[in-house]
């Protein structure tokens, strides 16, 4: 893909983030607080400003912003922002960070500010001694949910980063199948470390998650545990291989299944009836459907052959493996879904005796109905 110019990105950050000063400003808050930290990570900051590492971003109503990052130079080097301010100037404190920055800011009408939902309590409290002329808040409903949503629904960049990602795996994907037939491939640990090395030759930045590879003696794990072992994949059964691959920050992810060999009739229905469902509910997958019909439709599938699949249908992919919304039956109608979401599609089976089947690929949702930009398959080896 073509990469934006540094103007261009710079135009691209700010666009997003003034969609969160508008709401500051809706909403009388004077500043938002976002925090990154192995404590917890917060995409947040990618999306608004593109650093990759750990931060603090506080954006103002004002429309101002600074970020304080852990690591200067790598800020320096990727980060979008009006002021960036080391971390290290605050003892790499974020509550002296933020209390010396809201204490500086000039031109705020409104002396409120919230804090990240995630933070723990005792860190809350803090804050609020730390900053006695603000009205400090920390809520589940306010600008952080806010931000999750505005995620929710993919811009150009967004969508160009997940279809090379996308891209990229459907090449590693084949070439998997290339390497099972010629025999190069006999171990999930094989195929695993196909995908490391494949993505990062290809441009990727990292698996967007730990990769599964199970074969037959462990495809009935809806996420096998340990990820991948020494043991045979793909052998004469159902094999799994779930993996997604992350470019520019936004990760793919795919399920192939492998049915290698002769197999019984009752793996064969399994393997039917996932395909099944993955046609029937792609059909769904249209602008305007609630989500939580096409998590129905899956789930009559499954029952009339007395099956029951024990995870959610999909979920959205973007900055984060699992964001918003699920693609279950417990979302309320009013979830429906919207053009530029990219959302996974993966039904699944699994049978302690006959192993497991899931097929998963990721659809973009169009103004039209729907695009699946991965390629992920029923794969079957004689």
């Amino acid at each position: 893909m073509k990469e934006p110019t540094q103007e261009e990105f710079n135009q691209l950050y700010k666009k997003r983030r003034q969609k969160a000063v508008d709401y500051l400003t809706e909403n009388q808050i004077g500043a938002a607080v976002f925090i990154d930290s192995e404590a917890h990570r917060e995409p947040a900051i990618r999306y608004l400003t593109g650093h990759t590492g750990d931060a603090v971003l506080i954006i103002f109503e004002n429309g101002k912003n600074v970020l304080i990052p852990w690591d200067e130079i790598l800020a320096r080097k990727q980060a979008f922002c009006d002021k960036l301010i080391p971390y290290t100037k605050y003892k790499n404190s974020e509550l002296q960070a933020v209390q010396a920055n809201l204490n500086a800011a000039k031109g705020i009408r409104n002396m409120k500010v919230e804090l990240p939902p995630y933070i723990t309590y005792p860190d809350f409290l803090s804050f609020i001694d730390a900053l006695p002329q603000w009205d400090v808040r920390c809520k589940q409903t306010g600008i952080h949910k806010y931000i999750v949503e505005q995620r929710m629904i993919k811009d150009e960049y967004e969508i160009a980063c997940t279809k090379e990602a996308a891209r990229i795996g459907d090449l590693i994907i084949e070439k998997i199948e290339q390497e099972i037939k010629s025999g190069a491939i006999r171990t999930e640990t094989d195929v695993a470390l196909l995908i490391e090395r494949e993505l990062r030759l290809n441009g990727c930045e990292r698996t967007g998650f730990d990769t599964l590879a199970a074969g037959p003696a462990r495809s009935w794990a809806i996420h096998a545990f340990p990820g991948y072992t020494s043991g045979e994949w793909p052998g004469n059964g159902l094999s799994i291989l779930d993996f997604g691959v992350v470019y520019n920050g936004y990760t793919s992810d795919t399920t192939l299944t492998v049915a290698k060999g002769p197999l019984s009739p009752q793996q064969e229905k399994l393997l039917n009836l996932v395909q099944a469902a993955a046609d029937e509910c792609l059909l769904l997958y249209k602008k305007d459907i609630p989500v939580k019909d096409a998590a129905e439709r899956a789930d009559g599938i499954f029952a009339a052959a007395k099956r029951k699949m024990p995870h959610t249908l999909g979920h959205a992919i973007g900055l984060e493996i699992h964001e918003y919304p699920r693609v279950s039956s417990k979302m309320t109608e009013d979830v429906v879904f919207k053009p530029g979401m990219i959302v996974t599609l993966e039904p699944g089976l699994y049978d302690e005796q006959l192993g497991g089947v899931r097929l998963e690929n990721d659809v973009l949702i169009t103004e039209t109905g729907n695009e699946v930009i991965t390629h992920s398959k029923i794969l079957r080896i004689e």
